[in-house]
């Protein structure tokens, strides 16, 4: 797999990893564009890393990543390690509902979640995003998901921005609403 600079990262065979298309990686990166180059990005459900080392290469400040497969977390740490200094970035392993909380007080610019499609983690996800304030004030959130099932849009905390639909992929931009930002 290739990515921005046409930089080479790896993968693990099989589908525990799922990497984000090229296309829809490429959308998002276009969307997001101007707002990358010294960022902060969180992204969750991390699998290959590939949107995460994509943001580092576009200039991202600090990149955090959490995934829960230990195959998995060998490989995004190799992949990073090709696109920015240990610095740069941080990736916690084990369950995205539990890892979000030690992240609570930090504020990111652009997070990226793609967790399995199939997944219950969708709205349990987003609300604690929204409940522990993790954007900052002109943040969004990119939620990667099925075409035929779309995340809840009536989030207490999160408004969508807008939705794209890529073939069989869709992605779902939200940002915090403004009543919440700052607010405890």
């Amino acid at each position: 797999m290739r990515i921005y600079g046409n930089r080479k990262i790896k993968t693990l065979a099989g589908s525990i990893t799922r990497p984000t298309a090229s296309r829809v990686r490429e959308a998002v990166f276009n969307i997001w564009q101007s707002s990358i180059d010294g960022c902060r990005w969180l992204d969750l459900c991390t699998g290959s890393g590939a949107m995460g080392a994509e943001a580092l290469c576009r200039g991202a400040s600090w990149v955090v990543g959490i995934e829960q497969s230990a195959q998995a977390c060998l490989l995004i740490r190799e992949n990073w390690e090709q696109m920015a200094s240990p610095e740069r970035f941080q990736l916690l392993r084990g369950d995205v509902r539990k890892r979000l909380k030690q992240l609570e007080g930090d504020r990111f610019d652009r997070i990226y979640f793609d967790p399995p499609y199939d997944s219950s983690l969708y709205a349990p996800v987003l609300i604690a995003i929204a409940k522990l304030q993790l954007l900052g004030e002109t943040g969004e959130v990119a939620v990667e998901h099925s075409p035929k099932a779309p995340p809840p849009e009536d989030l207490n905390g999160l408004e969508v921005l807008r939705q794209k639909a890529y073939g069989k992929t869709a992605v779902t931009f939200y940002r915090q609403t403004m009543g919440t930002i700052g607010d405890n």
